[in-house]
């Protein structure tokens, strides 16, 4: 199909839904498209959706989502499979420049554990001050929790990511950010309460973040 010329601002917010995609492989969320364009309301990432889908760039697909329209899906670059490592460098004294094809860091290299993990993304910030913000992904894993560890949990029905600690009179989860309380589980309604997974880290548009 022909391409029809988008204004400055509707090829930036194209760009930049794009290069989120590649990234993260889903779409940004409102609130994340505002908070890169500083946008006061939704009304205006709607608007410049509109716009997109009105000149072709955008597609509605399943559930009423946009999507890339397929004779504009060039755009959604091949994601390699690692990043290169090229040679040593010292930390030391200084030395002579190694240049070398030592392979690739790999998910796998950061997570050698990549066959248990699996990823849930954050709605909310009561977890902010561990530095885990409303639209993140937190990697998980499927294993014991400990005292004090932050872990996904499902409470009557509900689910919700938080602090874990093992009280003589149940659990109690913990958030990060003074606005919320905290959630105290008797041992009455124990059963109810399951451990999704344990957090390893989380990753945004600041890269990877790996759980001390």
């Amino acid at each position: 199909m022909d391409k029809v010329q988008l204004t400055r601002k509707q090829k930036e917010f194209l760009d930049y839904i794009i290069e989120y995609k590649n990234e993260f492989d889903v779409w940004p969320t409102y609130r994340e498209i505002s908070d890169e364009f500083n946008y006061k309301s939704p009304n205006s990432v709607t608007q410049n959706i509109q716009a997109l889908l009105k000149k072709g760039y955008l597609v509605k697909g399943e559930d009423d989502e946009y999507d890339i329209h397929p004779d504009h899906e060039e755009m959604l670059v091949g994601r390699n499979d690692g990043i290169e490592v090229r040679g040593v460098i010292a930390a030391g004294y200084l030395q002579e420049a190694v240049q070398a094809d030592l392979g690739k860091i790999t998910l796998e290299t950061l997570f050698p554990n990549l066959d248990q993990m699996f990823a849930l993304r954050v709605a909310g910030m009561s977890m902010k001050d561990a530095g885990i913000y409303d639209g993140d992904f937190v990697l998980l894993m499927d294993s014991d929790v400990k005292d004090g560890d932050i872990g996904a949990i499902l409470y009557d029905g509900e689910t919700s990511l938080k602090r874990i600690y093992y009280d003589k009179n149940g659990l109690r989860l913990e958030p990060a950010n003074e606005e919320y309380d905290t959630i105290h589980v008797e041992p009455d309604v124990f059963e109810e309460v399951r451990v999704i997974g344990k957090y390893i880290g989380h990753v945004n548009r600041n890269g990877i973040h790996k759980a001390f």
